[in-house]
């Protein structure tokens, strides 16, 4: 056990110690046993799981004692307690075994033996533990060959994959997410039992679900994970709208690209650049309405014309399905799927001053974000075509920069109230008092006047006698 911190050491062995004196065995299980196999213990771990044969109750309030935490919580239900020490959650759980009725969606706990919770582990890799009982600390108890599957860069299951998958079908998209996180190979016989079983998904909560799929979109190089989700079937199972931007059709000799393949080269080079979730998640939606947008016009070829207002209306629809939050990051990814094409726009054409401050206006502190999106979106293999595009976009953003700083329109408001245009045109509240807001607006957006309140008063002024 070289190479664990030393403060780590220590709380193992008091663990240990603890439960020897409770006549229990204990163990450190799962990934922060994996990782150190892998070279990759992180110095900012905060949780560490823990198995005992006995009560994981009692241990861990025995524990906390010893400890002198009075931060401890305990799940009667589930046979689980939770002890906070310094900067880590403690996870103590007993010895069980655990199975999921073909309908259910909670599973069937019962006590059981260290070796019961062994076969119950998703992953030959998570079915590492070492023993820290005084008298054989740091043993190592690998039962189905983990520390080989380790070297091989290989997922396995610890049983049967039908079984172990039956028990509990969450576990097919963890070892998805696992091969995608540790760019690991998924044994055939263990991909051949996802691919049968994946229907099976459905009885697993979304919350469940999405939990996986979020780790999956976050890992270095999320494409992998979803070409495997893709592949078992176990994408179409809780996201259609993306299997179905799958294929490329042919007429007259034209071809357009295939958008689930694009989509991922988006999502990758997000991923390269940056770790926000929600911003992968814009890469991800960005298309995701060009399957019924698709029209073949003779001379023009494949159009896709609305898609990216049909997307920003699909996004909550899909966000609630799937379980993600309803709040601001919703509608974050709303305004990047609906604005996405804007930039692009600006980047093939002469980019003019009232067109940027629009683009400004409507982004808002989503602009950066924005940029890094439609950057993104450029995958072209064509070397000439894609620097011709990438210059083009560093000339958008600098003159974004220029516009920015002289004009002020970021999250800009009107800077003529309806009391004033009340006042002014002597009207009472209504539909004209907004078309004159909205004549202000567009006035500045489109440099008519500058973005100052006595310019903008003297504008209304100025156009009084268009609406009196």
């Amino acid at each position: 056990m070289t190479g664990i911190p030393d403060k780590h050491l220590t709380l193992f062995r008091s663990i240990g110690e603890v439960a020897e004196s409770l006549n229990q065995q204990v163990f450190v299980v799962g990934g922060y046993v994996r990782d150190y196999y892998l070279d990759e213990l992180s110095g900012d771990i905060t949780d560490i799981d823990f198995v005992t044969v006995g009560s994981g109750i009692s241990l861990a309030k025995k524990v906390a004692d010893v400890l002198q935490s009075n931060r401890i919580s305990i799940f009667k239900q589930f046979g689980t307690a939770q002890v906070k020490y310094n900067d880590l959650d403690l996870e103590f759980v007993g010895a069980r075994k655990e199975s999921y009725r073909r309908n259910s969606r909670k599973p069937l706990v019962e006590n059981g033996t260290l070796k019961d919770d062994q076969f119950r582990r998703d992953l030959t890799i998570n079915a590492l533990s070492w023993c820290l009982n005084p008298g054989s600390f740091g043993v190592l108890h690998d039962p189905f060959g983990g520390i080989g599957d380790l070297k091989s860069r290989i997922i396995r299951t610890p049983i049967d994959p039908e079984q172990t998958f039956d028990d509990d079908p969450l576990r097919m998209m963890r070892a998805i997410r696992f091969a995608t996180q540790l760019d690991f190979s998924i044994e055939d016989k263990t991909m051949a039992a996802i691919k049968k079983m994946s229907h099976r998904l459905s009885i697993i909560s979304k919350e469940r679900v999405i939990d996986e799929l979020n780790k999956i979109v976050l890992a270095k190089q999320p494409s992998s994970g979803f070409s495997l989700l893709l592949e078992s079937g176990l994408l179409g199972e809780f996201f259609p709208e993306m299997v179905n931007l799958l294929g490329v059709d042919e007429k007259n000799g034209q071809r357009h690209k295939d958008n689930f393949w694009h989509t991922l080269e988006v999502l990758n080079n997000v991923a390269q650049v940056s770790d926000d979730l929600w911003l992968r998640w814009a890469a991800i939606m960005h298309d995701i309405a060009k399957p019924p947008t698709k029209r073949f016009s003779p001379g023009t070829g494949w159009t896709f014309h609305g898609h990216d207002a049909l997307g920003a209306k699909w996004v909550p629809r899909i966000f609630r399905r799937l379980g993600l939050p309803m709040d601001e990051r919703m509608r974050y990814i709303q305004k990047l799927v609906r604005l996405h094409l804007r930039p692009i726009a600006l980047a093939s054409e002469e980019v003019t001053d009232s067109a940027i401050r629009r683009l400004i206006y409507e982004a808002g502190d989503e602009l950066e974000d924005l940029m890094v999106l439609c950057r993104a979106d450029i995958t072209t293999k064509n070397e000439w075509k894609q620097k011709k595009f990438q210059n083009n976009f560093d000339r958008v953003e600098k003159k974004v920069k220029e516009v920015e700083k002289k004009d002020r329109i970021r999250n800009w408001k009107n800077p003529i109230s309806g009391e004033q245009i009340m006042e002014v045109m002597n009207v009472k509240p209504g539909p004209v008092v907004g078309r004159i807001k909205d004549r202000i607006k567009d006035a500045i957006l489109d440099g008519i006047i500058p973005n100052d309140d006595d310019e903008a008063y003297r504008y209304l002024l100025k156009i009084k006698e268009e609406y009196t």
